[in-house]
């Protein structure tokens, strides 16, 4: 009977189930002539799919079940199975298990065993496709599995089955739990409190069908194998999940013993722990405990081992004798901290040491600070002592580079009018101003020197809804120029309608104007608002001269180019130029002569989400969702463009042309930086946040600085990716413009909330404070302070100790004197941490008479 049609069929239409059903009922003639047609079948469906598609993944488990029922040999069936082409490894883990068994199940015992024996050799990696088929194999035949790691990683990468003492492969791969590489990565996220390996095994443990001697010993053994951190972490929490009793810990106190040295953190502390507790130490185990652990880098291990060294010895004074090697080794921690504890420790327990262990902290000494070492050469009576550093003199602050340079003139020529490049906004004002000027000389003969090269350009910016861009009005006034335009009166239709950030909207305006202008043929032979001054300043002088060009030539300005020059004129008048202005017959020459430079209040409200000032930022228990809301309230002036920059509404938004915005607002900087302040904190949205560029762009300009310029440059002080934000800092406090209290209340702030690391802020500031501005960082370190210290009982942030440090390093250097009220009280508290000994450090030399440092 030939049953080859019928199998083929179930195969391709990839009925899995029927075909397992079908292949059971074949006979030893038929299964053969099925195993021989099956590679023919095979090359027959990977033709109908394309070399990179995985559509022949539909008829695997049919292919796998068909060649596990029919193929003669287990070799064969082991390859037949994992074939790539058919079941590729990113299809997932196999769903046909149970249908694969069922066909092997009328397989001889010694046939199964040897296939089990093959596909758990061929097993790679943990999660391995084959190896749920391999451990069901070795669980139905019982055979001791062949070692090989992969396996018993595999058989731990899943939740264990709901009895593990049931589980036939316990017996077998248990002991191979703790030598097999792998295990530990796979179970690293493992908890005590789950229903995973740590539970199942302390349950197997109480109940008795594993011996909890067994576990302890592996994972004492699986210590002193070796291994990472990672690799170790759930052999930690087993351990300590089944809590060896004192006397358990006794027994393998030599094992502990040989941990201390070079484990990871976790081990050595989970050792140091058992061995306290075990109390049956010998004097030379004690010291061997000793030295091991203070000569670690770890600086909780060597915290650990001095105050059980100290405790020891107060409890048994002959064991004095041992303390001189383990903290002459401290003497070379790179912990002032450590060093000043064990220096401590030696002194008090200097009377009972021996006349060796003497010595041996004294050859010892020249490894501490100078007085550090002075300290304890006159308890030890000798010693080298080191020499000190000569006292850092911080420089004078480096002189402030010009604040501005002469504005190169408009661009000229058309080739570079119609360069395709990425251009700054110095290159865009000569560009704009170069078009106009252009077109006003001879507009016939720049629209044909312009046509050839826009002629076949795809006009993608007429598909766009809006432009947000000033290349797209200047791409819509060229094409408008030449006759080529997709669309007429595009200023009425593209201006955007969505909320833009005031100096964005600007721009746009004076673009579109531009393109507006163009289209009606009523451009004037030059733009008002070109800048003067690197800054963006515009001289008034030079501003009144084009007015009289323009007047000269019957022409009218444009409304918003006016506008822009005004906000771009100096904050000193000009007398003479005003005179001028006034004797102007039109109308732009009279707002011109009547214009004072208007006065605004900036402020600037913290939030996270819509809670405002009162927010606690040293919660941690949530992330902080910071807005930084900035406002501006000045008199109107009539001008609509004008009182919209000078407002800074709350929802304004929009980052096109930031780099821009400064020279916008050259002599209202802090208006400026109020714009800027929303694009300050990171964002995984925006890709780029304003930097030092723009920071020293408003550094450079005029006006009053205060809280948006503030913190501007605290968070790119705070940027480690930034360093050029230092030179800003020196510039600014070399004119005497550094709101140095308010960057100090701002990086406070930034640094509380999260949003800068401490690390990256001391690096900045104390690089500031090398290079003279050492009394600008005193005076911001010391208004920041009291935001950054914890109240009682709350956990400091990290690296405050290294803030407070740089904050004592400053005032030393700047003479500082003067109580801080926080400091005094977080002084006064009980403890010797870290950041306790900086404190007092501090008030010690703010409120002493000779606090003066080096």
């Amino acid at each position: 009977m030939d049953h080859w049609g019928e199998i083929e069929k179930l195969i391709v239409g990839c009925q899995a189930d029927r075909l397992a059903e079908r292949v059971k009922g074949l006979d030893e003639q038929a299964r053969k002539d099925v195993a021989a047609r099956l590679p023919e079948l095979l090359k027959e469906l990977r033709a109908r799919f394309d070399r990179w598609d995985d559509g022949l993944v539909a008829h695997g488990s049919a292919l796998r079940v068909a060649g596990a029922g029919t193929l003669g040999g287990a070799a064969a069936v082991a390859s037949w199975l994992y074939r790539r082409d058919f079941a590729p490894q990113w299809d997932g883990p196999d769903s046909d298990v149970d249908l694969v068994l069922g066909v092997l199940a009328d397989r001889p015992a010694a046939w199964r065993a040897d296939l089990a024996e093959r596909l758990v050799l061929r097993m790679r990696v943990p999660d391995d496709r084959g190896m749920a088929l391999a451990l069901a194999l070795l669980r139905e035949t019982g055979i001791e599995p062949p070692p090989h790691d992969p396996l018993v990683a595999g058989w731990v990468s899943g939740e264990p089955r709901s009895s593990l003492s049931a589980d036939p492969l316990l017996d077998h791969l248990l002991p191979r739990l703790f030598e097999a590489e792998g295990v530990g990565r796979v179970l690293q996220w493992e908890k005590a409190s789950g229903k995973g390996w740590l539970r199942a095994l302390s349950q197997a443990a109480e109940s008795g069908r594993v011996k909890r001697e067994a576990l302890i010993d592996g994972c004492v053994r699986r210590f002193l194998l070796g291994g990472t951190a990672i690799d170790l972490r759930f052999f930690v929490r087993l351990h300590e999940a089944l809590d060896p009793a004192p006397a358990e810990a006794a027994a393998r106190a030599r094992d502990y013993l040989r941990l201390l040295p070079a484990s990871p953190g976790p081990v050595a502390e989970l050792a140091v722990k058992r061995l306290r507790a075990c109390g049956e130490l010998t004097a030379d185990d004690l010291a061997e405990a000793w030295e091991s652990l203070l000569f670690r880098p770890e600086r909780k291990l060597v915290r650990a081992g001095m105050s059980w060294l100290d405790r020891s010895v107060r409890r048994a004074p002959e064991l004095a004798g041992l303390v001189a090697a383990p903290l002459a080794s401290a003497f070379a921690a790179d912990s002032a901290e450590l060093q000043e504890k064990a220096v401590e420790l030696a002194v008090a327990h200097a009377g009972r040491m021996t006349e060796e262990g003497r010595a041996t902290v004294r050859e010892a000494i020249e490894l501490l600070p100078p007085h550090l070492g002075l300290r304890a050469a006159t308890a030890f009576a000798g010693g080298s002592v080191a020499e000190g550093e000569p006292a850092f003199v911080p420089p004078p602050l480096p002189a402030a580079p010009e604040r501005a340079v002469a504005f190169p003139p408009p661009i000229e020529s058309i080739e570079e009018l119609a360069t395709e490049a990425d251009r700054s906004w110095q290159t865009w004002e000569r560009l704009l101003a170069g078009f106009v000027t252009l077109a006003g000389r001879d507009r016939a003969g720049l629209a044909a020197e312009l046509r050839p090269r826009l002629i076949g350009r795809p006009g993608w910016t007429y598909r766009e809804e809006a432009w947000e861009r000033v290349d797209q009005w200047f791409d819509g006034a060229a094409h408008s120029l030449t006759g080529t335009a997709a669309v007429r009166r595009a200023w009425t239709r593209y201006m955007p309608k969505s909320r833009l950030a005031a100096p964005l909207r600007l721009l746009l305006h004076r673009a579109a104007e531009i393109l507006r202008a163009v289209e009606e043929d009523t451009l004037p032979p030059l733009l008002l608002a070109t800048p003067t001054h690197s800054t963006g300043h515009v001289a008034a002088a030079e501003l009144v001269r084009r007015l009289e060009v323009i007047e000269a030539a019957g022409a009218k300005p444009l409304a918003a180019d006016l506008q822009q020059a005004l906000l771009r004129l100096p904050r000193t008048p000009d007398p003479e130029a005003m005179r001028r202005a006034a004797r102007l017959t039109s109308g732009a020459g009279r707002i011109v002569a009547g214009w004072t430079c208007p006065e605004v209040t900036v402020e600037l409200e913290w939030r996270c989400g819509d809670e405002g000032e009162g927010h606690d930022w040293h919660d941690r228990s949530h992330d902080h969702n910071i807005r930084l809301v900035p406002s501006a309230t000045a008199a109107p002036t009539g001008l609509p463009l004008v009182d919209l920059m000078l407002s800074v509404p709350e929802d304004s938004g929009g980052g096109e042309h930031r780099a821009w915005w400064a020279s916008t607002l050259p002599s209202h900087r802090e208006v400026a930086a109020a714009y800027l302040v929303p694009h300050v904190l990171r964002r995984y949205w925006v890709h780029d946040t304003v930097g030092p560029e723009q920071a020293r762009a408003l550094a450079r300009a005029e006006g009053p600085v205060g809280t948006a310029f503030a913190v501007v440059l605290a968070r790119v002080l705070g940027d480690p990716r930034m360093p050029e934000s230092v030179d800003v800092l020196l510039e600014s406090a070399a004119r005497d413009e550094l709101p140095a209290e308010e960057v100090g209340r701002q990086a406070g702030l930034l640094l509380a909330s999260g949003e800068v690391r401490m690390i990256d802020m001391i690096a900045a500031l104390e690089a500031a404070a090398r290079r003279g501005a050492h009394a600008h960082v005193w005076r911001i370190a010391a208004t920041a302070l009291p935001i950054l210290l914890p109240a009682p009982g709350e956990r400091p942030r990290n690296g405050l100790a290294g803030f407070v440090a740089l904050a004592a390093a400053a005032a030393g250097w700047s003479g500082a004197r003067g109580e801080i009220p926080e400091v005094r009280a977080m002084a006064a508290r009980r403890g010797g941490s870290g950041l306790l000994r900086e404190i007092r450090r501090l008030h010690d030399l703010l409120t002493g008479d000779d606090g003066q440092e080096g």
